[in-house]
């Protein structure tokens, strides 16, 4: 395996790891802080559900890319995106998303292990990012939780 892809995995499971130890230390009340006021309220339970529809959305997108494909869609709405799948993860318990964050990024890590090195310089569209290669991609998925997670540390001091 190349060092390029042993890298990516370590990014992948350091951050999961990290997010995985935050969250399993979260309270009942905490659940339910507001993080993120625009572009409506999201709580702490909101953010990790954006977390599992962002892992399992990501990797369908990087693995049309890794297969040839542009990526995501010309002109994705990802607010939208973001809308829908809150909706969609409304009802599901912190402790069966955390189960299911933890399966996603578990998915990810096996696909990054399959890849050849050459597969981290084809050329794909990121919903948020544009048009970056793979590698850059996956450093995205890793950098993505990494963002909203000093959000969440700032928020609480």
């Amino acid at each position: 395996m190349s060092a390029r892809i042993e890298q990516l995995l370590a990014r992948l499971r350091k951050g999961i790891d990290k997010t995985m130890a935050i969250f399993n230390a979260i309270s009942p009340a905490q659940w339910e802080a507001v993080l993120y006021e625009e572009p409506y309220p999201w709580t702490v339970r909101d953010l990790l559900a954006h977390f599992v529809s962002a892992e399992e959305g990501l990797l369908r997108i990087a693995q049309d890319i890794a297969a040839g494909g542009p990526g995501a869609p010309e002109g994705f709405d990802y607010d939208a995106y973001n809308a829908a799948e809150q909706k969609r993860l409304a009802d599901i318990p912190p402790e069966s998303l955390l189960a299911a964050l933890y399966t996603a990024r578990q998915r990810t890590i096996e696909w990054v292990k399959s890849l050849q090195e050459t597969d981290l310089d084809r050329k794909g569209r990121h919903p948020a990012l544009g048009e970056i290669d793979l590698e850059t991609f996956i450093n995205a998925i890793y950098g993505h939780q990494l963002l909203h997670m000093r959000d969440l540390m700032q928020a609480w001091g």
